[in-house]
């Protein structure tokens, strides 16, 4: 059964800069994905490894089919067209009182890439709320260009650079995003978005996967990698990801620390500090 979306969906997204709740899969089915990320967690000895939660669909069997669902797929093709690549994907956890945040951002900050025709489907793994620290963001600011932003690299702070938004932001006109278990958001690249601490008693747990039309190419210099998830590329702009047979396919795991590696040297140009402990997203 297709997922794609009413017209009138799109035209809410093309308006807000979001959409939410949206369905990806059972609530059955998230808690089986939930424990094989505490499985990948436990073999990093209890946190995901940086360069573990970069891209890790090229690791992993389950999350190459993940990323590949028609029910993620087809909204996100509503909105970008029948030609799509998964440029990046990556955990973002907060553990009951961790002290985890997402400062206001955008996501197109550091990414290097050439349009900001970009949709993220964030995937609910446990109850997102905002006593757990859902996402929130801020209706139609993604119809304003990038923003200054600045790097905080603050321990406490989920983003690659702790940056933040060095523009006001009208907090008061936020939205809390709240999913359950096998829900979903889009978000457009450009949107403020940010979340507060975990302050439920159970984790908070999202998988951040960023779609793009194949047109978009990367603009910082160095060659960037994705994987082809729906339809054709006939631009060629980025390394095509291999698909893994096993988990830590020897051939994946090379080509897996190439291109995090490259996606660092992307996502840090300029920097003054490049953490180790942190999703690069």
């Amino acid at each position: 059964m297709p997922h794609y979306l009413p017209d009138d969906q799109v035209a809410a997204y093309r308006r807000d800069g979001y959409l939410s709740p949206l369905p990806a899969f059972s609530p059955s089915e998230a808690k089986m994905f939930l424990a094989g990320l505490e499985t990948l967690e436990d073999e990093d000895g209890g946190t995901l490894s940086h360069a573990h939660n970069q891209k890790p669909h090229i690791l992993h069997p389950w999350l190459a089919e993940l990323v590949r669902r028609p029910e993620i797929l087809d909204p996100v093709e509503s909105i970008l067209g029948p030609d799509i690549l998964l440029w990046g994907a990556g955990f973002f956890a907060k553990n009951p009182g961790d002290g985890k945040i997402v400062s206001w951002h955008q996501d197109s900050t550091y990414w290097g890439l050439s349009e900001p025709e970009i949709v993220t489907a964030w995937i609910a793994f446990t109850p997102s709320t905002p006593e757990s620290g859902c996402m929130r963001v801020i209706a139609g600011t993604h119809t304003v260009d990038q923003v200054p932003h600045r790097d905080t690299h603050a321990a406490n702070n989920l983003l690659s650079r702790g940056q933040e938004i060095a523009v006001e932001v009208e907090e008061d006109k936020a939205v809390d995003l709240v999913l359950t278990p096998g829900q979903m958001s889009l978000h457009h690249v450009r949107l403020f978005h940010g979340s507060g601490q975990n302050q439920a008693p159970h984790r908070r747990v999202g998988f951040a996967l960023r779609y793009i039309p194949t047109r978009i190419r990367q603009t910082a210099g160095h060659r960037d990698s994705a994987t082809l998830v729906r339809g054709v590329d006939v631009f060629n702009n980025f390394v095509h990801e291999p698909r893994p047979a096993q988990d830590n396919d020897p051939a994946c795991v090379e080509f897996h620390a190439e291109m995090v590696g490259r996606t660092n040297n992307i996502l840090y140009r300029g920097a003054a500090q490049r953490p180790d402990a942190k999703p690069a997203m």
